[in-house]
């Protein structure tokens, strides 16, 4: 029978396998990957409680954390394509400054834990990231999170209306499949084990991204966000690489958790 995942909690015994799984491999960077609005960080949280209960320290870096900022955004917007200004998709993270984070936690070396500011659309100031002296366990979320690029090939048609209407040339989907094979590995190769969170296909992206700016809504009334035509729109930036995520790791994980529509698991795998 499939169970019930409320975007407020995972069940405690899928996140007890998880975390058992990942200790008995000796892992030190767990990734989690999946889709807009599977759970990977509330899951990446529950793993870190439960990693202190056994008396581990735990900490969690989401792909999100090392977007560029809005500046250095439009920079490249304004040098290479409009829809750069976009955060979120290949080529818009500071690859590096994952990079210097995995290699404190490899080298037990103290760190501070980069955090981004959605409201302000920038990185907070250094001396506002949490400081790690020691950590055990990294938990590391994204939506695309050990994704591969895709073949050149398959990048000539447009797989949506925003690829159609507004990269007609393909100079955004190229720059930033480039990107995603060529900056991007080095990130992947720092993982230990990669959970894959799969839902049942990209359809499913709109509904909970849309649940997801509802609960933003009524946690700040007032505070703007998008409405729904303005989501769809903006989960197209998502949607090409999201299908790769779909077609590629469910082979590629180690461990995989699948989703029904309503967020129940059906399967762990």
């Amino acid at each position: 029978m499939a169970r019930t995942t409320p975007t407020a909690r995972w069940p405690d015994a899928v996140v007890s396998r998880v975390l058992d799984d990942t200790l008995s491999h000796d892992a030190r960077v767990l990734g989690i990957s999946g889709l807009q609005g599977t759970g990977k960080s509330t899951l990446a949280a529950q793993l870190i409680d439960a990693a202190a209960a056994r008396g581990l320290r735990g900490a969690a870096l989401s792909l999100d954390d090392l977007y560029l900022d809005r500046d250095a955004r439009r920079a490249l917007a304004a040098r290479v394509h409009p829809l750069l200004a976009t955060r979120g998709p290949p080529g818009t993270h500071e690859v590096a400054l994952g990079l210097s984070v995995f290699d404190a936690v490899r080298t037990g070396t103290p760190v501070r834990l980069p955090r981004f500011d959605k409201l302000e659309d920038r990185r907070l100031p250094e001396a506002g990231w949490p400081w790690a002296e020691r950590i055990d366990l990294l938990v590391f979320e994204g939506w695309c999170v050990g994704t591969p690029p895709e073949a050149p090939r398959c990048l000539i048609e447009p797989v949506n209306a925003l690829e159609r209407d507004e990269d007609p040339s393909g100079t955004w989907r190229r720059w930033c499949n480039a990107a995603l094979g060529r900056d991007y590995p080095a990130l992947w190769a720092c993982i230990d084990r990669l959970l894959f969170l799969q839902p049942p296909g990209f359809e499913v992206v709109f509904d909970w991204r849309l649940q997801q700016e509802q609960a933003l809504h009524s946690a700040r009334p007032g505070g703007g966000g998008m409405n729904a035509a303005g989501i769809a729109r903006f989960v197209q930036h998502f949607e090409r690489v999201s299908r790769q995520a779909l077609r590629t790791l469910p082979d590629h994980a180690d461990q995989v958790v699948t989703l029904d529509a309503g967020r129940r698991i059906l399967r762990e795998a």
